[in-house]
C-alpha cells in the first residue's frame, strides 16, 4: 500500500547516545540536588566546602529543577512546558528550602513569595497543557490534511460493529502517521474481534470518557506486523510517554496471558465519503451516529 510518509519523528545514529547521556544526567543531577536539599552537612562535608545550610538548601533546590527538567526532556516535547514545568520544581523546592530555614534570618516573606511564584507558573503550566491538547509526547508529521484535528487529540472514539450490526464505541489513543491513523489494543479486546469481522469503522475526536467533540470519518481498518507494528508502537509510544511508554506496555505485558499480545491497526480514511453533520448539544456529529447512539455501549480501550 502506498502512502506518504513523514519527514520528521524518524530515528537517528546517536539518538540512543542522546538519551542516554540526558538520562544519566537528569539523574546524578537530581540525585546530587536531594542529597544537598536532604542532607546539607553530609553535602558540604564531602565537597569540602564550609558548611552554610540554608546556601546548601538552596544550592540543592536548583539542582533538582535542573534534574527534573533533564528527565522530563526525555518525554516532553513542547518546549515551553517543559520549562515551565522544570521551573515549577526548582521553585517549588526552592520555597521549601525558606520554609525549613526560617529560623535562620530573612524577612519571613520569602516563603510565601516563592509559593505565590509557584502557583502562578503551575496556572500558565495546566494553560499551556491545555493549550497543547494535553500531549506532552511527540506529534508526527500530518500528510492529510483531514488529519490534523487528530495531530494533537489525545483521545478519539472508534465505533466499530458487532455481527448485527450494531456500534461499539471505544475511548483510545491515536497517533497520525503520515496519511493514516495507529491505534492500539489486544488480541483478546472486543473490538479487536468487532474488527477481525469488519473492518469498516468511524472515528472522531472525543473527551475522555468518548463523547464526540467533532465529526466522525468512516475509515478501514488494517492489522499492521513487522517493521509497520513496530513503527506504530513507537509512534503512540513517542506522543504518549507515561500512558504509553509505561502504563500500557507494561500492563499488556503483565497480563498478555489473559487479553492476548498487543497488536496495531492503521486506519485509512475513505475519502470517499464525507460525513453528514448535525448539530446537537453544542457538538458536531454524524447524522448516522446519532441514528445508533442509543442503542450503543461504550467499552474500555
Amino acid at each position: 500500500m502506498e502512502r506518504n510518509q513523514p519527514a520528521p519523528t524518524e530515528r537517528h545514529p546517536g539518538d540512543r547516545f542522546v538519551t542516554l547521556v540526558t538520562l544519566l544526567a537528569g539523574l546524578v543531577t537530581l540525585a546530587i540536588g536531594l542529597w544537598g536539599f536532604l542532607a546539607p552537612r553530609s553535602f558540604a562535608d564531602a565537597v569540602q566546602f564550609p558548611y552554610a545550610r540554608h546556601f546548601v538548601h538552596d544550592a540543592g533546590a536548583f539542582q533538582v529543577g535542573i534534574g527534573a527538567t533533564l528527565l522530563l526532556a526525555l518525554a516532553w516535547r513542547d518546549g515551553l512546558a517543559l520549562a515551565l514545568a522544570g521551573f515549577l520544581v526548582g521553585n517549588t523546592v526552592h520555597a521549601l528550602s525558606h520554609v525549613a530555614d526560617r529560623g535562620l534570618g530573612g524577612g519571613g516573606w520569602e516563603p510565601w513569595a516563592l509559593a505565590a511564584v509557584s502557583v502562578v507558573i503551575l496556572v500558565a503550566l495546566v494553560l499551556r497543557l491545555r493549550a497543547i491538547g494535553w500531549v506532552v509526547g511527540e506529534v508526527p508529521a500530518v500528510a492529510a490534511p483531514e488529519l490534523a484535528r487528530f495531530a494533537r487529540q489525545k483521545t478519539a472514539v472508534l465505533t466499530s460493529y458487532r455481527r448485527d450490526g450494531t456500534p461499539v464505541a471505544t475511548p483510545l489513543s491515536v497517533v497520525v502517521d503520515g496519511d493514516r491513523l495507529l491505534i492500539r489494543s489486544y488480541q483478546k479486546s472486543g473490538k479487536a474481534r468487532r474488527i477481525r469481522r469488519r473492518p469498516e469503522v468511524e472515528i472522531a475526536p472525543s473527551t475522555a470518557r468518548g463523547r464526540p467533540t467533532g465529526p466522525a470519518t468512516r475509515a478501514t481498518a488494517r492489522l499492521l506486523d513487522g517493521a509497520d507494528a513496530r513503527r506504530a508502537a513507537w509512534l503512540l509510544n513517542r506522543k504518549y510517554p507515561g500512558l504509553h511508554g509505561i502504563v500500557v506496555t507494561w500492563g499488556h505485558r503483565l497480563s498478555r496471558a489473559k487479553v492476548g499480545a498487543t497488536i496495531h491497526y492503521e486506519l485509512v480514511l475513505d475519502r470517499g465519503h464525507e460525513p453528514i453533520l448535525e448539530e446537537r448539544d453544542g457538538a458536531t456529529v454524524t447524522a448516522e451516529r446519532n441514528e445508533t447512539e442509543q442503542g450503543r455501549r461504550r467499552e474500555p480501550a
